[in-house]
Order: C-alpha cells, then sequence, then structure tokens
C-alpha cells in the first residue's frame, strides 16, 4: 500500500510541475472499443426513458481525446480500467491505468517523455534501471526471430514455428499476419526486452495499430511505441490518430473482424468520431499499467502480491 502511494504521488508531481492536467472521465459508457482481441463487462441501465446497455471502460482513451478536441490541452488519468476473461501472473479484470496525452508531441517526443517518468519512479529502486533502449520493431522481431515483420511470408513464419518447437501456430495463426505477430513476438521476443533496463519498441506493423497514425516515411509501419522491463510488457502510446474518416473506417473493420471470431458485439464510439471530426489536435499518448509497474517495483512475482483485493478476494 505504501509502495502504491509513493508512486501515484511521485505520478501526480512529475505531470504538476509540467502543468498536465489531471482529469477523470466515466467508467460507464454507452460504448465498448472495437479490439478484437479484448472482451468487455457489460451491466444494464434500467430507468427510462435512457434503458441501454452500458460498458465498463477498458481504457480512458475515447473519452479523453474527446476532451483534448475540446480544448483541454495536455491531460493525464489514474484510473480503474476492466478487461474481461483476462486473469493470471500479469493479469487482474481490473486493474489500475495510468493514461496521458501531451498536445503537440510527436513520437519521438513522447518518448523522451516516457524515458523521463520511468526515470523518477525508479530513482530509488535496487537495482537501479541500467539504461533505456529505443528499438525498432522491425529490426527487434528480425533480431530473435530472423523474420520480416513488416512482409508476410506464411510459409517462412510456418517452418520457423516448426522448428523453433511451437507448432501451435501454425493451426491458431493460420493466414493472419496479426496474430502471428503477437503470437511469435510474446513467446520469442518479448522475453529479451529490457534487462534490467527500459525498452521502448517503436514502428509497430500498421495491421497492429487501429489508433496510430501510419508512419508519413514508410506505410507500413505506424507511430506506435510499446515498453518493457525485464521482458514485462508495462504499456502502449501512439502519436494519435486525428483523421475521423479513417478512424471509422478502422472501427469498421474491427467490428467485422469481431464478428468473423465470433467475439462478443460491442458498439463503437461515434462521439469519438465527431470528436475527431471537430478536431483532434496534434498529440501523443500513452497508457501504463501501474500495477504490473508495481510487480517491479516490489520484486512481486504476480499482479496479486501487489493488490489489496485480487478477484478471489474481491
Amino acid at each position: 500500500m505504501r509502495r502504491r502511494a509513493r508512486l501515484l504521488q511521485t505520478i501526480r508531481q512529475y505531470f504538476l510541475v509540467r502543468e498536465v492536467l489531471e482529469v477523470e472521465t466515466p467508467l460507464l459508457s454507452h460504448c465498448g472499443g472495437t479490439d478484437p482481441q479484448l472482451d468487455f463487462f457489460t451491466t444494464h441501465h434500467n430507468a427510462p426513458p435512457l434503458q441501454q446497455t452500458l460498458y465498463l471502460q477498458t481504457s480512458p482513451e475515447f473519452a479523453m481525446k474527446r476532451l483534448l478536441a475540446a480544448g483541454s490541452g495536455s491531460i493525464y488519468q489514474i484510473t480503474k480500467a476492466f478487461r474481461n476473461g483476462e486473469s493470471g501472473r500479469f493479469h487482474n479484470p481490473e486493474f489500475t491505468l495510468l493514461e496521458w496525452y501531451r498536445v503537440g508531441f510527436n513520437l519521438s517526443q513522447l518518448m523522451d517523455d516516457i524515458a523521463d517518468l520511468i526515470a523518477a519512479i525508479f530513482a530509488d529502486s535496487q537495482p537501479p534501471l541500467c539504461a533505456t533502449q529505443r528499438m525498432s520493431y522491425q529490426a527487434v522481431f528480425a533480431q530473435y526471430t530472423g523474420l520480416d515483420a513488416l512482409v508476410f511470408d506464411a510459409p517462412a513464419y510456418r517452418n520457423y514455428a516448426i522448428h523453433n518447437g511451437l507448432p501451435e501456430a501454425v493451426a491458431l495463426c493460420a493466414a493472419d499476419h496479426n496474430l502471428w505477430l503477437d503470437f511469435l513476438f510474446s513467446h520469442q521476443v518479448q522475453p529479451h526486452l529490457g534487462l534490467n533496463a527500459l525498452c521502448m519498441v517503436y514502428g509497430y506493423p500498421a495491421c497492429q495499430s487501429s489508433l496510430a497514425r501510419i508512419n508519413a516515411d514508410n506505410p507500413l509501419v505506424t507511430d506506435r511505441v510499446e515498453i518493457f522491463i525485464n521482458g514485462i510488457e508495462l504499456g502502449n502510446g501512439y502519436f494519435e490518430l486525428t483523421d475521423a474518416d479513417e478512424q471509422n473506417r478502422r472501427f469498421d473493420q474491427e467490428l467485422a473482424l469481431r464478428v468473423q471470431l465470433n467475439r462478443p458485439i460491442t458498439v463503437k464510439d461515434t462521439r469519438l468520431v465527431a470528436a475527431l471530426q471537430a478536431g483532434l489536435p496534434t498529440c501523443s499518448g500513452m497508457a501504463i499499467g501501474l500495477d504490473r509497474l508495481l510487480m517491479l517495483l516490489s520484486a512481486s512475482t504476480s499482479i496479486d502480491g501487489v493488490l489489496n483485493f485480487p478477484l478471489h478476494r474481491a
């Protein structure tokens, strides 16, 4: 509890001196995300005339972007988020999330911001973080698999999986490039990242980033970054997409994929699309799971070790 309190104090002080405004947004919303890999908690609002299904939010992202479009300036939030079907060593269905947006920042500036925040958080940790690493997704994927992450060669991916003791990937991933990347990255790449260091992987393949801008110099990648320490994924950030039509198209693609995969039906956020149409300022945003961060700060081996009330005791 004391470590958590110190962590929250450090985060708030970091953003206070940089004049980033702390905000709150609803946990319940009329819509959910469209990510095909996520399931949602729902409830029903019974008071007429607004009887409807409501969604517990997997992230405050959409509501925070509506604030940005309304002229809030740079903002951050420490909040609860909820994801159904996620439980295990690194997952609790209810978790604490830090999310922030910096108006006028590109991806490189966001990565500088991330490095400064993590340095402040780990300033007194033992052992201290020894370095900050920046690696492109394509380069780090090739380093540990020998495969090109940006050009999908199905036979090469299948052969790699079979020869590296991962035959289950062939049936699981089939001809889906995105699934192959997720599977191989999590099994073969991620465990090597950020050994006693902050590792920032940027330039994710375009098929994996529905909320990020396409890179101006390479249409095969997006301006997305994920961060890792000791092989643990901690957060995900973007140079944010501001094109309303493109965002609406990506939402529709993900909704169609959810149907194809027989995932629970959800409702796209038309209010976010309207906010983008009104004008989202150029900005970059980042979300970090604070419970996982506490695992590292306290040398805990499971997320249950840093929660007062994990699911089985809630």
